[in-house]
């Protein structure tokens, strides 16, 4: 039972539901002028879209699926990601 545990959360897939886009997350952001908002926002441009965003991002919160994720976890993701 012990091994088929790993086996399951180690391959559990993660993935976001419904359609976001670069347009979606700027009005998600608008009228945060925070450091983290404007990082992000400029990564997204010059990747030209949120796919690798989305993908980055559904990679590194499994590594948080047994301690949990919340908007802590979340935001020091995204702040990681838009600093890479």
């Amino acid at each position: 039972m012990k091994d088929l545990v790993r086996y399951l959360l180690e391959n559990m897939y993660l993935d976001f539901q419904g359609e976001i886009s670069l347009d979606t997350v700027r009005q998600f952001l608008r009228g945060d002028d925070s450091r983290e908002a404007k990082a992000l926002l400029q990564k997204l441009i010059e990747d030209k879209g949120v796919n690798d965003l989305l993908i980055t991002l559904a990679d590194v919160l499994k590594e948080h699926l047994r301690s949990g994720i919340n908007e802590q976890v979340m935001r020091e993701q995204l702040s990681m990601y838009a600093e890479s």
